[in-house]
């Protein structure tokens, strides 16, 4: 499987590669120039992900942004360019429009630069989803819970966006915060050399986690160190109870040793209001079976950018946004942050605020 996606990817390389010579309206010279940057960025994520914690912290930075916003450029060069030639073959689109053009050229970087710009401005818009639920179990007062999934703050999501993001969540005046794994982008360096721990913890509530697959990328014993140091309650197959709300929180499908969600539950299922944190939404139907009664998860991002949230809607049963099964809900968020380049295309970035409040009494 992973030799026939590197065949692909190494021919979308080669297929741009052919398309981008041959438009550039330009000396051979220029464009060995242009190939040459081309292959370099795409390089740059490798250089990364196998030297990252090894170079300079700033210059580990830049090769995690030239290479992962390499990749959205080059999906969308890639169906530009198919689209195109499916063009010229049905006589729509004429061959000199794709040879030594400058009509071309500036046709196809303008398209995909413009696409780039409005998911980076996308990408930066945090969108607040509210929920109300009204239950008939007993709480000790009105709850406002906030709940985020997927910040992946690292070498890219740093310590000033982070800033930003407490400041929406402080602004809720929550009574909880609850985050559904990945915290962090698979490094835990510059959780630490940036401080991004003191961040964490001007939240004005009691925050809990799970873990997600990107905690077990960086190290799960060092990203629970990181929780502890940012205040961060981890619910690794255990639970809380917090105002009369009991929250579960599961360790992430990476561990394949973890606790069956029946035996986290136990028997006091039905005696307090029950929040399932699990990071990935696999097997949604285990909370219904165990009578939780509001599942929150991520891991999905809906696919980041088009046209990937067309594949997760394929893979999940639900990808994004409220579920339900028998008497348990469900939301499943696109995540606050995102992994690699900044950009949303089609999806969006958010945070979820619950309203939960017993008998009809609501704040």
């Amino acid at each position: 499987m992973f030799i026939a996606i590197l065949l692909l990817l190494v021919a979308g390389i080669a297929y741009t590669g052919w398309h981008f010579w041959c438009i550039l309206p330009a000396a051979p010279v220029w464009k060995w120039v242009f190939v040459a940057f081309y292959l370099l960025s795409f390089l740059s994520t490798f250089v990364h992900y196998g030297l990252g914690d090894r170079l300079n912290i700033r210059l580990s930075a830049f090769t995690y942004w030239l290479g992962t916003s390499w990749v959205i450029f080059f999906l969308y060069a890639l169906l530009l360019f198919l689209a195109l030639d499916l063009g010229r073959l049905f006589h729509l689109v004429p061959a000199a429009f794709l040879r030594n053009s400058l009509a071309g050229t500036c046709s196809v970087f303008g398209l995909v630069v413009a696409l780039l710009v409005y998911g980076g401005i996308h990408y930066h818009h945090k969108y607040r989803e509210v929920i109300e639920i009204e239950t008939d179990k007993p709480l000790e007062k009105p709850l406002t819970v906030v709940l985020a999934s997927d910040l992946h703050v690292g070498y890219h999501n740093r310590k000033a966006e982070l800033s930003r993001w407490v400041g929406l969540i402080n602004a809720e005046k929550p009574d909880l915060v609850l985050f559904a794994g990945d915290i962090l982008d698979g490094a835990l360096r510059p959780a630490r050399v940036w401080r991004y721990d003191e961040e964490f913890r001007r939240i004005a509530a009691p925050v809990y986690s799970c873990l997600g697959n990107h905690e077990y990328i960086a190290s799960a014993s060092s990203a629970v160190s990181f929780y502890s140091d940012a205040g961060i309650g981890l619910l690794r197959d255990s639970s809380v109870c917090v105002g009369g709300v009991r929250v579960i929180g599961r360790d992430d499908r990476s561990n394949r040793a973890r606790k069956p969600l029946a035996e986290l539950v136990g028997g006091a299922s039905g005696a307090a209001f029950t929040i399932l944190l699990d990071h990935q939404p696999y097997n949604l139907e285990e909370a219904e079976a165990c009578g939780i009664d509001f599942q929150f998860s991520g891991h999905t991002h809906h696919g980041q950018i088009w046209p990937g949230n067309w594949l997760t809607d394929m893979l999940f049963e639900k990808a994004f946004g409220h579920h339900r099964r028998g008497g348990t809900r469900y939301y499943i968020s696109s995540g606050l942050g995102i992994w690699g380049g900044k950009f949303r295309i089609g999806t969006r970035s958010e945070y979820v605020v619950l309203k939960l409040s017993s008998n009809g009494n609501r704040r």
